[in-house]
Formats: C-alpha cells, sequence, structure tokens
C-alpha cells in the first residue's frame, strides 16, 4: 500500500498549514490512519490518528486542541490540519495505514502497529 503525503512547507509561528495523505482506493475503507512526526535528533512522535469510519480521534498530548485529523472517502485522502504552529512543530510528517478489522474501529496511536507508511513531508515553522 504506497501512501503519499503532502502539503508541507516553510510558515510562521501562529499560522496554519494542511497535511494531506493519499491512499489507494481499495485499501482506504478498511485502514485506520495515524500522523506522526519526527524532528532532527529526536524520536518518531505520534501527532493524531483516525479510526477506519472516521468515528474515532486520538491526540498526542501537544497537538491537542490545535490540529485536527480527518479523512474523506471520497478522496481516499486523510488530513491534518494544523493551526496555531509553533516552532516546535517542526518536523518531518508521516502518514501511516494499519489493515483492520471493520469490528474494530479504533483510532491507534502506536507506531509500531502501522503496517505502511508514507514517504514523509517537511513542515517548517520559523518563530
Amino acid at each position: 500500500v504506497q501512501l503519499q503525503a503532502s502539503g508541507g512547507g516553510l510558515v510562521q509561528a501562529g499560522d496554519s498549514l494542511r497535511l494531506s495523505c493519499a491512499a489507494p482506493a481499495h485499501a482506504f475503507g478498511s485502514f485506520a490512519l495515524g500522523w506522526f512526526r519526527q524532528a532532527p535528533g529526536k524520536e518518531r512522535e505520534f501527532v493524531a490518528a483516525i479510526s477506519w469510519s472516521g468515528g474515532s480521534t486520538t491526540y498526542g498530548d501537544s497537538v491537542k486542541g490545535r490540529f485536527t485529523i480527518s479523512r474523506d472517502k471520497r478522496k481516499n485522502t486523510m488530513y491534518l490540519q494544523m493551526n496555531s504552529l509553533k516552532s516546535e512543530d517542526t518536523a518531518v510528517y508521516y502518514c501511516a495505514a494499519k489493515r483492520v478489522d471493520l469490528s474494530s474501529d479504533y483510532a491507534i496511536g502506536i507506531d509500531f502497529a502501522y503496517d505502511y507508511w508514507g514517504q514523509g513531508t517537511q513542515v517548517t515553522v520559523s518563530s
């Protein structure tokens, strides 16, 4: 399953940015999805996750109230709306997907649970 992340860029503190992650149509409906990020010299950090139906979401503590995850099944795309960006949000952002049983409609915030990863998109926030 190939994931394509996009939407990163250079913004100023306080600005907004929306990341996208496109997935193959045949996989999108049965996958839980998530966003993770990794800053230079730091471990990968959980950002946000959404269940296969979109009915369940969860966020990392550092982004709660500022970031919103969503998914559009018509476009086979997941989004991460990032508002009130801070310099500490600077990182490479990765989208990830995990095939799930449709009886398990959970958002998954653990990186090693995911089966597939996108290539990453750089977000740089200048202060």
